[in-house]
């Protein structure tokens, strides 16, 4: 047998996938046989794998997939269990716009719930702040706020780079450094400039994401998770496919673990099943915290955005999720 090649994979087709041998970075197409899918390994893209060269027939097998240091995926509610979509993925960066859309806190919650779920460090980004007025929100405010969380941000502007004042292009040279030699997904609302900004990054590299188009039933949308573009530079998986900002597949008793800022400060409180609210005795949320201080604020900010999302989750009970899945 031959020497076994590290490769990663860059886009999937059932059961072959187009792999860049990392030693040689030559594209090559391997198929998964039968007895690695068996084990229930569903390899997708940004997996390293090790490939064996089959010499008589010049065709590559992947014979082993290597352990992966993060997975985004969902939970399969009526199977009890996760579909992984990607992984080795280093980045969530989450674009939000300063002008239009308006920027919605409540989206980028969501995202960043999705981030410490998958385990993957999120970046945000603020687009089209040559269009900000301060009328909406506050970015100082926001920027502080995540940097409390040890998010880091960046303003930028994808369509006018060269704009005054020179901090927007510093935010985007900044940005670009982040993520070399690195592996990113973009996520955002529609309309914030997500594949304007990837494009820029990219040196218009990556610009197929915007023109590469498939018909999908009454609807159209870019390749989803199969493809893993390789920018030179850096590499990134595009997500047009997430139009619903849903968190349904989450149980509401795992939430917290999600924000882990919350989850510190409840461990303070004086009951276990505190549901933190004003009117809980003991609640640690309250005695240590005044939301008319500039500390106390972000903190309640957190919470609120928290016990939002908990009170959605828990709208319907998520035993009875399962029930409706499995009827």
């Amino acid at each position: 047998m031959s020497d076994l090649l590290s490769a990663k994979v860059m886009r999937s087709h059932q059961r072959e996938f187009d792999c860049k041998l990392l030693e040689s970075a030559e594209l090559v197409t391997a198929k998964a046989l039968g007895n690695l899918l068996k084990k229930g390994d569903n390899i997708v893209v940004g997996d390293n794998v090790l490939l064996e060269k089959i010499e008589q027939t010049g065709e590559f097998i992947i014979k082993e997939l290597l352990e992966r240091k993060s997975e985004v995926f969902r939970v399969l509610i009526r199977q009890s269990k996760k579909k992984v979509t990607a992984a080795n993925i280093d980045y969530l960066i989450i674009i939000c716009s300063s002008s239009r859309p308006k920027y919605v806190r409540g989206i980028l919650e969501r995202f960043l719930v999705r981030a410490y779920q998958w385990g993957i460090e999120p970046l945000v980004v603020f687009n089209k702040m040559d269009e900000y007025t301060g009328e909406d929100f506050s970015i100082e405010y926001e920027v502080e706020r995540l940097s409390g969380l040890g998010v880091k941000s960046f303003e930028i502007s994808a369509l006018n780079k060269d704009y005054e004042p020179e901090y927007l292009e510093l935010g985007l040279k900044d940005l670009k450094e982040m993520i070399q030699n690195k592996t990113s997904i973009f996520v955002g609302k529609s309309g914030v400039g997500k594949s304007e900004t990837i494009t820029t990054l990219s040196d218009g590299k990556a610009n197929l994401l915007t023109k590469s188009v498939r018909k999908i039933g009454k609807g159209s949308h870019t390749t989803t998770w199969s493809e893993l573009v390789d920018c030179e530079d850096f590499y990134l998986v595009d997500s047009p496919g997430i139009r619903s900002f849903s968190l349904d597949d989450i149980d509401p008793d795992d939430l917290i673990h999600y924000f882990p800022d919350v989850e510190k400060i409840s461990l303070r409180c004086d009951f276990s099943n505190c549901t933190h609210l004003p009117d809980n005795k003991g609640c640690a949320f309250y005695q240590e915290y005044d939301p008319d201080t500039d500390e106390g604020l972000m903190v309640h900010s957190r919470l609120e955005s928290y016990l939002m999302l908990y009170d959605e989750l828990s709208s319907t009970p998520f035993w009875e999720k399962k029930k409706k899945y499995r009827s």
